[in-house]
């Protein structure tokens, strides 16, 4: 994803009753679903993604994970807090916009890797 994307503004951010999935709305009308589990293990965190390209970590068994807080972060972005105790990550709008569009083919890889 190009770093100049500049993804249509963020209209609701809405935590799913049983805390394990994420609806993200756009302007556009562009609406991403995204699953807990999806957003915990390609947390943005260096603990997850690392420093460098070669240094992504595979987290593994977070299938039931919960989202138990979700923080502000300026005009951007949010903090996520997973009921693992997980909550370095900071999520932004493009972000969210690229997982959304994303989301079955980054399963998919995940599900592979882990097997």
């Amino acid at each position: 994803m190009s770093s100049s994307f500049s993804p249509p503004a963020v209209t609701s951010l809405r935590l799913s009753s049983d805390k394990q999935q994420l609806t993200i709305s756009f302007k556009d009308g562009f609406e991403a679903v995204l699953p807990a589990e999806l957003l915990r293990v390609e947390s943005p965190s260096a603990e997850v993604q690392g420093h460098g390209p070669d240094q992504k970590q595979l987290v593994r068994d977070k299938q039931h994970v919960k989202i138990t807080a979700i923080e502000p972060v300026g005009h951007y972005a949010v903090r996520l807090i997973f009921d693992d105790g997980h909550d370095t990550g900071l999520y932004s709008w493009a972000l969210f916009y690229e997982y959304g569009k994303n989301k079955q083919s980054m399963m998919d890889a995940y599900r592979a890797a882990i097997s």
